[in-house]
């Protein structure tokens, strides 16, 4: 009787940061992003109010979301019903998604010295991801309200980007009404490459 084996990708080096959904569309796992500004998770920048009462501080993921399509290959000369399947290289695109993360603090008497978090404050989380001529290919804004001083709001994008595209640059900002504003830029490469080539590897010969 024949044998079927639906094996999870095992694509080497590239495809460890891939998490497929056998037979849907997959994306990238949770962990590959860009950062701004670079480090940990609690790397933000920071800003005080002309006061020096109040500071917000801000962080930014920029999400690219590789997604592909798995299709059948049999197994090797030797058991050629030892079936698996494997990224389409074909069906390669990126739909980025948005991570924003803020922390709003109070001073207490003493400025900048001794501060507090706490009641609920009003974020307004923006991007926009540019072409590498500087139009404007995709857009996420949301007004949040009611939000704790600390916390992290994550929004799906809704445009799908081709691979091999060329550079883009992504323009980001966290708003807290009147205390101020936090932003800045990251560039990111669409280039499938790395991808692909694990794709390729994992095909093995053709019939």
């Amino acid at each position: 009787m024949k044998r079927t084996r639906i094996a999870a990708l095992a694509l080497a080096a590239a495809s460890a940061a891939l998490a497929p959904l056998l037979g849907q569309a997959a994306t990238a796992a949770e962990g590959k992003y860009l950062q701004d500004p670079a480090g940990g998770e609690k790397t933000m920048k920071s800003v005080w109010t002309k006061d020096e009462m109040h500071k917000v501080e801000a962080q930014f993921r920029f999400h690219p979301g590789v997604q592909y399509r798995t299709v059948t290959r049999p197994g090797p000369s030797g058991a050629p019903d030892y079936e698996r399947r494997v990224g389409d290289p074909k069906t390669l695109a990126w739909l980025p998604g948005y991570e924003f993360a803020w922390s709003v603090s109070d001073s207490t008497v003493v400025k900048r010295a001794v501060t507090v978090k706490e009641g609920e404050h009003p974020i307004v989380v923006h991007a926009v991801l540019r072409s590498a001529d500087r139009a404007k290919v995709a857009e996420v804004r949301r007004e949040l309200t009611g939000k704790p001083p600390t916390g992290r709001e994550k929004v799906a994008g809704a445009r799908r980007i081709a691979c091999d595209t060329g550079e883009y640059t992504v323009e980001w900002s966290v708003t807290r009404s009147g205390y101020g504003t936090l932003g800045g830029t990251l560039r990111w490469d669409s280039s499938c490459e790395q991808y692909r080539t694990a794709f390729a590897s994992e095909h093995g010969p053709r019939r």
